[in-house]
């Protein structure tokens, strides 16, 4: 598996090589080499790297994260006003596999609409079990803890989850809810 990392020096070495391969001018030309050029030349060599940079990170996530074994959880929160979202823990088969404490900010973002990925990685193929724990604050800012479950099956191709956090007018509280995305 080639790292990112590792690919850091790769490059560098391809900028010197570049860069020590202009040809030498004659003997009887100038001493002092054509500024213009040399600056379109580095100038072409970042594109060239960033080109190259781009391209390496995307068979990087291909090699990471196969489409046949993609999978991803998001989070969405209607407007927010009977629940105020504090954190949101992601358990897959039993296991933590992320937990996310929210800012301001990011809430913000979600009640007008936003949707976050809180987890991408890799499920095989067969049955798996998605818990949210969500906290936060509701009704009367008293702390709230709920959890929401889901068994699905995960089949060839990718799987896309929502936790939806919506407010139910009727019962004054919110609803937490994941949904499976075709």
């Amino acid at each position: 598996m080639i790292r990112r990392s590792s690919l850091y020096p790769i490059l560098a070495l391809l900028l010197l090589s570049s860069a020590f391969s202009v040809q030498a001018e004659p003997k009887n030309a100038t001493a002092i080499p054509d500024l213009r050029s040399l600056d379109d030349e580095v100038q072409q060599l970042k594109k060239d790297t960033l080109a190259i940079n781009q391209e390496l990170f995307i068979l990087e996530e291909e090699l990471l994260f196969p489409t046949n074994t993609q999978t991803a959880v998001f989070v969405s929160l209607d407007n927010g006003r009977l629940f105020k979202l504090d954190a949101v823990k992601i358990k897959l088969d039993g296991k933590v596999v992320s937990n996310y404490l929210y800012t301001e900010h990011e809430l913000a973002a979600l009640r007008r609409g936003g949707i976050q990925r809180i987890w991408f990685g890799n499920l095989p193929a067969g049955e798996h079990e998605l818990m949210a724990v969500v906290t936060g604050l509701g009704p009367k800012g008293r702390e709230f803890r709920r959890a929401a479950n889901l068994t699905f099956a995960k089949k060839m191709g990718p799987k896309y989850l929502e936790l939806k956090i919506i407010d139910d007018a009727s019962s004054q509280q919110a609803l937490f809810k994941i949904k499976e995305w075709d």
